[in-house]
Order: structure tokens, then C-alpha cells, then sequence
């Protein structure tokens, strides 16, 4: 295709205007360039020459390649998302996206650990820096319901032992306070004495690794995985895992869809009230099991 270049350009444009992460761009960049393939092969070779007839064949040769709708919507939102740059550049005239959407996909509800499950995980038995980091790791997880990278991110700086809050920096660099629970300070504050045999002597971050500088993502994953199994939890845990758990047990206990949505960082209360179908599936499972006219006759 003749004008790949303009790839580039977008996702400059959402580094350095947007202010996107590098994964996010990376996502935009690969997706857009599936789009771009196609269209070399369709003999599509300017973008303004593009039309909605085209990109419902595209999504068309997605799905026959086996994508779910899901991914389908993620391709033409990305290709969407670049027509209107093209648009506010003019280097085209319309966005032939607009028109077109993918098949729906199945919603899937989050995983989330029972509060008894949890519990059981966060009995961290032992002492030490690295059993005193990962208790701290998992207790933060869990009692603030912070993204992996937000964890990962955090400097010392960040904990207000104080005030029991942590301040996050969340998706689009937005900044939010999260309240921590009494177990995860008393695990933090642990961890801040042991933490000077870890940490190398002028590094800021929170938690640190073996050879003394921020943890990685990778790592925590792997030791996450880790305590799952020494603690006898039958069920895959990673770190996404306390955030759903989290969600799910403040939202049974308040019922405060606003709330949690403040607490999480979502942008959109949308994307929080995935977490009311798995209310509601709760509710239902003890109404059916309690209401006089719900219970099913034994034998």
C-alpha cells in the first residue's frame, strides 16, 4: 500500500498528543497494519479509496480467519480511530468505518476468588524480604483493586501511611487516591523495614526485585502464581484476579455501583457494571436456595 507512512504518523500522534502507552500504541499499530495487508491484497491502494463495502469484507475474511467478535471490534475501533486522524489531516474526505460493526461477542463475566478463597490466599505463612515484599504485593492487589502496572509503578512516595491511601497513576496518565485496608498497611509497613536488603540504595519504586531495582510485571505474575499454589487454591490466579475479586466484594457489600467505579479508575461506569450481572448471579444463586417458593422439592 502506498501510504504506510501514515501509520507512523498516528501513532505518533497517540504517543506524544494522546499520550497513550507503548502497548496501546503497539495494539493500534499492529491492527492497522492487518487493515493495510488487506487492502494491498484487495488492490486498495490509497486510503481515500477505502469504503464501507471493503471494510465489511475485511471483517468478513476476519471472521472467516477464525477471530472472535470481540477482536473484530477492536480492528475496526482501532481503524475507525485512525480514519478520524486522517479526517482532522485531510487526507481523506470521510471515515468508511462508521457504517460497519462486528458481530457481538459473548460477554464473559471477570473471574473472582470467593472472600473465603482469598482469605486463604493472603495467609502468607514465613518471614524474610521476599515473603515480607510478595504478602505486601498481595494485600495491595486486593485490598485497593489496583491494575498490575499500577502496582508495579508505584514509588514510596506514593503510600500514605497516614492516611491509608495510595496515590495511582492509572490509563491516560490519569492520577487517582485509592484507600488501603488495615491488613495491606501492616503488610506495607513491614515491608518498608526489610525492604533496605532488597532495594538498591537510591531507588524510589515500591516493591523491588532480587537484584534491587523495580519489580517487573512478569515477575509479580510469577509470583502470584506462586503463592496460588503453595497456598492450595484451586483455581488460576494472576494478578487481575484480586482487582475482579476486589470489585465484586465491595459492589456485594454496597451495592454502590459509582463507588467502585471511582475506585477502580474506569473512565466509563459501563465498563464497571460488568460487575452487577456477577451481583445479580450471586443474589440469584441465594434466593433459589432460600426463597420459600424458589427452593426445588427434594427427590
Amino acid at each position: 500500500m502506498n501510504e504506510a507512512g501514515w501509520i507512523d504518523r498516528f501513532i505518533r500522534h497517540l504517543e506524544f498528543e494522546r499520550r497513550l502507552s507503548p502497548l496501546t500504541c503497539k495494539n493500534y499499530r499492529r491492527d492497522l497494519q492487518t487493515l493495510a495487508a488487506y487492502c494491498e491484497q484487495s488492490g486498495v491502494d490509497e486510503w481515500r479509496d477505502l469504503d464501507s463495502e471493503h471494510v465489511r469484507a475485511y471483517a468478513a475474511a476476519c471472521f472467516r480467519k477464525g477471530l472472535g467478535g470481540k477482536s473484530i471490534q477492536r480492528r475496526l475501533s482501532a481503524a475507525r480511530t485512525f480514519f478520524r486522524y486522517l479526517i482532522r489531516e485531510d487526507a481523506v474526505s470521510k471515515n468508511p468505518i462508521t457504517s460497519v460493526s462486528a458481530p457481538k461477542g459473548k460477554k464473559r463475566l471477570p473471574d473472582n476468588l470467593d472472600a473465603d478463597r482469598m482469605a486463604r490466599l493472603l495467609q502468607i505463612q514465613g518471614d524474610g524480604p521476599i515473603v515480607d515484599r510478595d504478602r505486601a504485593i498481595l494485600e495491595l492487589l486486593y485490598s485497593s483493586g489496583l491494575r498490575l502496572a499500577e502496582l508495579t509503578d508505584l514509588n514510596l512516595g506514593d503510600i500514605d501511611v497516614h492516611d491509608a491511601t495510595v496515590r495511582v497513576t492509572g490509563k491516560g496518565n490519569k492520577d487517582r487516591i485509592v484507600p488501603v485496608g488495615r491488613m495491606a498497611l501492616k503488610a506495607l509497613r513491614q515491608w518498608t523495614i526489610t525492604r533496605s536488603d532488597m532495594a538498591n540504595a537510591d531507588e524510589q519504586a515500591l516493591f523491588v526485585s532480587n537484584r534491587g531495582t523495580r519489580i517487573s510485571t512478569r515477575s509479580v505474575q510469577s509470583r502470584v502464581k506462586h503463592w496460588a499454589r503453595q497456598q492450595g487454591i484451586d483455581a488460576n490466579v494472576y494478578p487481575h484476579l484480586f482487582r475482579h475479586s476486589f470489585a465484586t466484594h465491595v459492589l456485594e457489600s454496597s451495592h454502590d455501583l459509582r463507588g467502585v467505579q471511582e475506585l477502580l479508575g474506569h473512565a466509563n461506569i459501563s465498563t464497571t457494571q460488568v460487575y452487577t450481572h456477577l451481583d445479580f448471579q450471586h443474589l440469584a444463586q441465594i434466593y433459589d436456595q432460600t426463597h420459600p417458593r424458589a427452593r426445588r422439592k427434594k427427590g
